[in-house]
């Protein structure tokens, strides 16, 4: 596991392990995080965890791995659709 604060300001860990799919799913901290395959659905609880480490949430939020944060323009764009 990767220790968030010894990453350089900007950086971004690499994907592990490596997406088996082809063509590879997008890296969890591409725009398009959420076209990544789902290895772990629970439509029940409201999450789904996805093939780039990404748990993604019914309500357009997530948690990106190893940085341990939210997307918070996810968050932004969830209560605009919300309004």
């Amino acid at each position: 596991m990767i220790d968030p604060s010894s990453l350089e300001a900007g950086a971004h860990p690499a994907p592990t392990p490596p997406c088996p799919h082809k063509p590879l799913c997008p890296s969890a901290y591409d725009s398009d995080r959420y076209r990544a395959h789902v290895l772990s659905a629970h439509p029940e609880q409201g999450w789904s965890l996805l093939c780039n480490g990404v748990i993604a949430f019914d309500d357009l939020g997530a948690l990106l791995p190893a940085a341990g944060g939210r997307d918070e323009h996810a968050v932004a764009a969830a209560r605009l659709l919300a309004a």
